[in-house]
């Protein structure tokens, strides 16, 4: 099968998520590494995407350099990564949805929830694919928590719990530190830090999972560093459209904690729990039964997880292996758009615009529900109420 063209825009030397995003769209051979503008310096980022291997004419000074060349290539990139600072996403997917590209942009898609009802109203009628990369949600196992659920092994879902908690802002005296200070400053991380960070991987997986999303919260979020405009940790209420009661706790303060990013979900005959840090073994206990433990891999799950399995079973599962689930998702998409066909269900499961839409619509509730002592607040963007 002829591969897809894949570009990218920032992600480069030096960058955390940038060699994340190049092993997972690689990994399958789905798609071809073509294009890139990898840094926000012109000269560095030509240079480091011929290190990489692209040609010198397809190793842009900048995106907007990139989007001119690509535009009119009869072998222009099929589908356009987005891994540039926060502020910057919405203005580059924007143009290049309107381009005729699909996009994968990180989170948050948008700074504004105005910005991200203008992105699903562009993908929608462009007839362009927008991604948003929560991509925790491609781990195998949260694909066979989600299977689960769907088919009714836990009955009715009464309550979610979900966690993104870890320690690695605790210390005051690095508070001034320009890699931090950044996160907790209004004027460059917006409304909120670490629920807009952290509580919308969270957020976005509870709702993946259970099939719902969330109608209205109330939030208590709090600055346990005092000198923080922003908050370094939230507990967030949450009712769900479909009667599920949610509780959402993160933090960057909690000591001890890695990653921490965790799910529990329990309905009237069972519940499920999962760990990030742990990610092949999902626990399961069914009403009146032993606690049983699923591992990634086994026999007998269901074709979501099957499909998303990748190494062989008791080897580990790592996170470029989730983002290369989601690549394949994208991948199956985009073949399927070219083809006329339907997609494969067990592939239309990656995160869309809507998806970085109710986010950035759930931050804003968070901030505004802190700001007045916990008040309930409409959680839902204005076009889906």
């Amino acid at each position: 099968m002829k591969k897809l063209k894949w570009g990218m825009i920032g992600g480069g030397e030096g960058s955390q998520i940038g060699p994340a995003h190049r092993l997972g769209a690689g990994l399958d051979g789905a798609f071809d590494f073509a294009a890139a503008a990898l840094d926000h310096r012109p000269e560095e980022g030509r240079a480091y995407g011929q290190r990489l291997g692209l040609a010198a004419d397809r190793a842009y000074g900048d995106w907007t350099e990139m989007l001119e060349g690509e535009r009119n290539r009869a072998d222009r990139v099929d589908l356009v990564t987005v891994a540039t600072p926060n502020a910057t996403h919405f203005e580059i997917t924007k143009r290049f949805l309107e381009a005729g590209f699909h996009v994968l942009c990180e989170k948050p898609m948008t700074m504004t929830v105005e910005e991200g009802e203008e992105i699903v109203k562009i993908a929608k009628t462009k007839g362009k694919i927008c991604a948003v990369n929560y991509g925790y949600s491609g781990y195998s196992l949260v694909r066979h928590m989600k299977a689960m659920v769907a088919r009714g092994d836990l009955g009715k879902i009464r309550l979610v719990k979900a966690e993104f908690a870890h320690g690695h802002h605790a210390d005051a005296a690095d508070a001034d530190n320009p890699r931090v200070r950044w996160r907790y400053d209004p004027a460059q991380a917006g409304v909120s830090a670490q629920f807009a960070d952290c509580g919308i991987h969270a957020l976005h997986m509870a709702s993946f999972v259970i099939g719902q999303e969330v109608e209205r919260l109330s939030a208590d979020t709090v600055s346990c560093i005092e000198s923080r405009v922003l908050e370094d940790d939230a507990m967030v209420n949450m009712r769900f459209d479909g009667g599920t009661v949610g509780r959402l706790w993160t933090s960057s303060v909690a000591i001890g904690r890695q990653h921490g990013l965790t799910l529990q979900v329990f309905g009237e005959t069972g519940g499920l729990r999962w760990s990030q840090e742990q990610p092949n073994q999902l626990y399961w206990m069914p009403l009146g039964e032993r606690l049983q433990v699923i591992e990634r891999g086994e026999d007998n799950l269901s074709p979501e997880a099957d499909r998303t399995s990748r190494v062989t079973i008791g080897h580990a599962e790592g996170m470029p292996l989730a983002f290369a689930n989601i690549y394949s998702d994208l991948a199956e998409a985009i073949r399927a758009e070219k083809a006329g066909r339907p997609i494969d269900p067990a592939a239309d499961l990656y995160p869309r615009a809507e998806d970085g839409l109710r986010s950035m619509a759930a931050v804003f509730a968070v901030a505004e529900s802190g700001a007045t002592d916990g008040a309930w607040v409409d959680a839902r963007p204005p076009m889906f109420r």
